[in-house]
Order: structure tokens, then C-alpha cells, then sequence
């Protein structure tokens, strides 16, 4: 239906990023020797050498920087996340498309569902120490914000916004094939069978037991950042608790939990 489409795209975003770059020009003007962001550790971070230092700046500020200022969205890397996310799907669903020729589109979806989650993000992250680089306040920094998984997968996300503002969609596509697609073994990431809700299903209906009853335990933070957390019950029984910041994901991380206690409790 859309013919060579997977081709056309790098020109549609080459079309929208000067926009971006415009408007983001608009909000900057902070000479670069006054930045609280170094050239030379951004450029040791993506692994390039970079252009327009300000973007990175942007990139690596947390919010909680910014508290109690009204345009903290614009301010903090919460837009670049935006964009970084929109790229980065691209790059891995390009990658995919053209590394398993011979699968069909829901294989291709759930291969890369696995490959830009928020874990596999935050390893990505870690894998090349961001948290160190991450602007954020001391209270944040205090209670592990440099450990978050959270807080490390937006900056990943935002740096790849960047990095495609500054520098292009081919730098960003290094960028993510250095960090998060040449060390992965893809065939092997995806016979992986990570529906830990199914899994536990299957569980219980192998023992003759009634089938896994969800709950949302509690709720926490603003409604644009909530977290959920879920317990999974067995029988009646809590067999498992999970946390995130959907329901969904917090509730195949409960049947993760049950699972391993259910299986641990046999041996």
C-alpha cells in the first residue's frame, strides 16, 4: 500500500526537524561557557562530536530542576523525550524491518516493544553511565534519581532528540545502534517470552486454579505522572506486587513476582 514508505521517512523527519530546531533557538541564548554541561563529556556520552551544546543542556535537565517554575515543560527534557521516543522508534522499527525480512509485522512489534521499553532504555542508559551527566536537584539526586530507571530512560530518549536536532537522523541512528542494537542478540531477545501475564496464566490453569485476578493496590503522583502499583492474586491470595507507571506494566511485573514465588516455593 505504501510502496517504498520505509524510505520516505528519513526525508518526512528531515522535513520537521528544522522546524524543531527553530523553535527550540527561539527558547535557548545561555552562552555555552556559562553552561552546567561540559562539551567534552557530551561528546565522550554520544561518542561524536556535537554542535549546538545547548540542546545536550536541554537533554540532560531533569525537572526537578525546575521546580516551581511554570514552564518547567519547556525548560526540562521533557520535550526532546518526546522526540527522542519518536526516532528512536523509527530507527529500531527500520532495523528490524530490514534485519528479519522474512517475519510478519506482529513479530516485528512485539521484537520491538522489547527493544525501547522503559527497562531495556534505562540498561541502555546505565550501560553508558547517563545518570552521572543528568541535571537534577540535590533531593532528587539523594533519594537515587541517578539510579532511576525512569529518569533514565526519558534522558536516553531526550539525547536522541537531541542528537537528531543537532546533527541529523544518521547520528542518531549511530547513536542507537552503538547503545542499544550491536550488543543485543535479537534472535535470541526474541524467542524471550516476556507476557509474564500469560505465563502465569497458563500456570494456574495447568494446577486447575481459577485464573489471576488484578487489583490496583495504590496510586501515586500527578495524573501526567502517575505510578501504579498492582497486586495479582491467586485463589484470593496476593502472589505478587508490581510498580510502574501504567497499569499494564505493573501488572506483568506483578505475575513476574508471582511467578518466581509460585515456582521458587516448588523447589
Amino acid at each position: 500500500m505504501y510502496g517504498n514508505a520505509p524510505f520516505l521517512v528519513p526525508a518526512f523527519l528531515d522535513s520537521i526537524r528544522a522546524a524543531w530546531r527553530q523553535r527550540f533557538h527561539r527558547e535557548r541564548g545561555q552562552p555555552e561557557e556559562d553552561r552546567a554541561v561540559g562539551r567534552a563529556d557530551v561528546e565522550a556520552l554520544v561518542a561524536t562530536p556535537v554542535g549546538d551544546l545547548a540542546l545536550y543542556e536541554r537533554a540532560l535537565t531533569h525537572r526537578s530542576m525546575l521546580r516551581g517554575r511554570q514552564d518547567s515543560h519547556l525548560a526540562s527534557n521533557e520535550r526532546l523525550e518526546f522526540l527522542g521516543d519518536a526516532v528512536l522508534g523509527f530507527v529500531v522499527g527500520e532495523h528490524l524491518y530490514h534485519h528479519f525480512s522474512d517475519k510478519d509485522e506482529g513479530f516485528l512489534t512485539r521484537l520491538r516493544a522489547k527493544l525501547v521499553n522503559g527497562q531495556a532504555l534505562a540498561r541502555y542508559a546505565d550501560d553508558i553511565d547517563l545518570g552521572a551527566h543528568v541535571l537534577m536537584s540535590e533531593n532528587m539526586a539523594q533519594s537515587d534519581g541517578r539510579d532511576n530507571p525512569t529518569i533514565l530512560a526519558d534522558a536516553y530518549e531526550a539525547l536522541i532528540g537531541a542528537l537528531y536536532l543537532d546533527l541529523g537522523l544518521d547520528a542518531a541512528r549511530d547513536f542507537i545502534e552503538q547503545t542499544a542494537l550491536e550488543e543485543i542478540d535479537l534472535a535470541a531477545l526474541a524467542r524471550r517470552h516476556d507476557n509474564y501475564k500469560s505465563l502465569l496464566l497458563e500456570y494456574a490453569q495447568s494446577l486447575g486454579w481459577p485464573q489471576p485476578v488484578y487489583r490496583v493496590a495504590s496510586e501515586e503522583g500527578p495524573s501526567h505522572r502517575k505510578t501504579f502499583t498492582v497486586e495479582v492474586l491467586l485463589k484470593g491470595e496476593a502472589q505478587g506486587t508490581g510498580t510502574a507507571n501504567s497499569k499494564k506494566k505493573a501488572e506483568q511485573r506483578a505475575a513476574r513476582e508471582a511467578l518466581e514465588h509460585l515456582k521458587g516455593n516448588e523447589q
